[in-house]
Parts: structure tokens; sequence; C-alpha cells
């Protein structure tokens, strides 16, 4: 009860110290809101076709952003995307007729928070791959959980969701994105960014100088869980239909990594910028070629050997050339 106590305590100071002394961070979180608002008004100058796509791209860039959050800064790989997703979908399919789908994102959001601080208090002492084994596991134990639950006691296999049209799904999907990326912009250039950036270095090291690694650990491994968890709300909508297999599909684990990795992990847009080459890839990949995965694998593992800063890494190292040694602008500008 303590540690959860300080939690809280330290989210309420963390979150003071980012949204009054970060003036970089509101700049870039303005030029996001222009961006949007440019998105917002794409379905009005498009075919009928687009907001179906971007609904179903924009997702991929919310699990990337979320993942590289956490993991990207820590160096703590986790597997537990689908979990969070899942209590999402499965948010909205019990309470999506009784409320709203801003209400149920809100409380799918809190929830998943409240998971996240409970299973990172117990999974974020341990290091390497002990963290990400558990974490795979959360995933999987909710999978075979909820099939367990459901046979055994609603004597039925998945649940009808109420579904709101592409239009309100694009939209839905669109403001959790802009909340995500403009809070982790915000977070980054906290001294709570800082302090993940210090454990992803040297964890002991960070500790010494005073970072209380395992509630920032926590911390940020909650917040990475939140949006996850309102885009299964969203998504849930979209599909119509789920059970075990579609909330906790493994697939929605594996592919915020790739992403992150192929776009570049320690940027705050090279996931987003790996999200969206991913998404086109596999989705051109899927309806030319019977062999898509074996193509996409090896795309994927010849471009992280090549770049193995990501796309967005290899921009920005080919910008920095151009500018010559006399630039002193770090790789990592937009943290």
């Amino acid at each position: 009860m303590r540690l959860i106590k300080d939690t809280v305590r330290n989210s309420a100071r963390i979150v003071k110290d980012t949204f009054w002394n970060t003036k970089p961070a509101k700049a870039q979180s303005g030029a996001i809101i222009a961006a949007a608002l440019v998105l917002m008004f794409i379905p009005n100058f498009s075919s009928a076709y687009t907001p179906l796509f971007l609904s179903w791209l924009i997702p991929y860039c919310v699990y990337a952003v979320a993942w590289a959050f956490f993991s990207g800064k820590t160096g703590y790989i986790s597997l537990a995307s689908a979990a969070f997703y899942g209590i999402g979908m499965y948010m909205q399919a019990i309470w999506g007729r009784e409320f709203s789908l801003v209400v149920v994102m809100l409380f799918a959001a809190g929830v998943a928070f409240a998971v996240g601080v409970i299973i990172g208090m117990v999974t974020l002492r341990l290091r390497g791959i002990y963290f990400t084994i558990f974490t795979f596991g959360l995933s999987l134990f909710l999978n075979k959980f909820l099939h367990w639950y459901e046979g055994m006691y609603t004597r039925t296999k998945g649940r009808m969701v109420k579904p709101y049209d592409d239009l309100t799904i694009f939209y839905a999907v669109l403001i959790v994105l802009i909340v995500t990326v403009i809070a982790v912009l915000l977070f980054n250039k906290s001294k709570f960014g800082l302090s993940l950036r210090c454990i992803g270095q040297n964890e002991d090291s960070a500790r010494h100088l005073g970072v209380k690694t395992i509630k920032t650990k926590v911390l940020a491994f909650a917040i990475s869980a939140a949006p996850v968890a309102a885009v299964g709300v969203v998504m849930s909508s979209k599909i119509g239909y789920i059970d075990p297999d579609i909330a906790f599909a493994m697939n929605i684990s594996f592919f915020p990594v790739l992403m992150a990795i192929f776009g570049g992990m320690n940027t705050t847009y090279g996931p987003i910028v790996g999200a969206i080459v991913f998404f086109v890839l596999d989705d051109y990949l899927r309806q030319t070629t019977s062999s898509y995965m074996v193509i996409f694998g090896i795309i994927l593992v010849v471009v992280i050997m090549v770049m193995p800063k990501g796309l967005f890494g290899a921009i920005e190292s080919v910008i920095a050339k151009r500018r010559g040694p006399g630039s002193c602008e770090e790789a990592d500008g937009d943290e």
C-alpha cells in the first residue's frame, strides 16, 4: 500500500513538473496538434476508404509509441501489450452498451494503469529475460483464463460488441494517438524522462545517483499500458465481436517491438515511422503473395542489420552528416 501511495504522489509531482517546465516540448506539442487537425479533415476530402485505412493504421502507431516509451527508454522488453489491449476490448464488451465510447475508453485506461502498477510492483524487480517471460505469460494467462471462464460459467465463446462507424473509430484512435505522443514528449523533457534514460543506460548507477528506480519503472510501465487499453476499447467496436483469441492476440505483443525497432525506438517519432512502414508493407505483402510472412521477416532482419538505429535513426544520421562535424545537435533531439 505504501508503494502505491508513493507512486500516486510521485505521479502528481512528475505531471506538475512536466507540464510547467518544458517549453520545447510545448512547442513540439503545438506542431503535433496542428498536424492532427490536418488529419481530422482528411475524411472530408477523400474517399470513404481513407477513414477505414487510417483506423487500422493509427492503432499500430499507438502500440509502438506506448511500447517505446517504457521499453525503449529502460531496456526492459515488455510483451504485455496484448494483455492491456484485451482488457480494453473486454471493458467495451461488458460496458459498451451502457456507457458512451469515451467513458469506457477512460475507464479502461484507468483499469490498465492500475493493473500496470500492480504487475510492475511484482515484476519490475526482475531484470532481463525474466521480466520479458513474465509479461508474455500474463497475456497467455488472461487468454486461457477467459477461455476457461466462458466455457465453465457463461457457456459461450466470445461476446458481441456495440459497433461504431469507421469515421467515429478514426477520430477516437486519432485522439488517443495525439494524447499519447504529446504525453510522451512532455515526459521525455522532464526529470522523469531523464530518470528513465538513466535506468536504461545503467540502472545501478542511476540508483546511486538518487533515482528511485523501481517506482520510476512501475509508473512508466503503467503509463504505457493506458493508451493500449483505450485503443482496445475502440477496436473491439470496430470488429463487432471478440473472444479471448482475438482480444489477447499475440501479434499485439510482438508487433510493437518490431515496429519500434524498425523505426527507431530511442526517438519519439521513430516508432510512428516504423509503424506506418510496417503496416503499409504488411498490408501490401498480404495482398500480393502467400509467402508474405517469410518475405516480411527477411525485410525486417535486413533493415535492422543495416540500420541498427531504425529508419528514423538512419535519416537523422544522414542529416547530421550533411550538417557536418560542427553540428552539436543530438541524434535524439526529439527527446
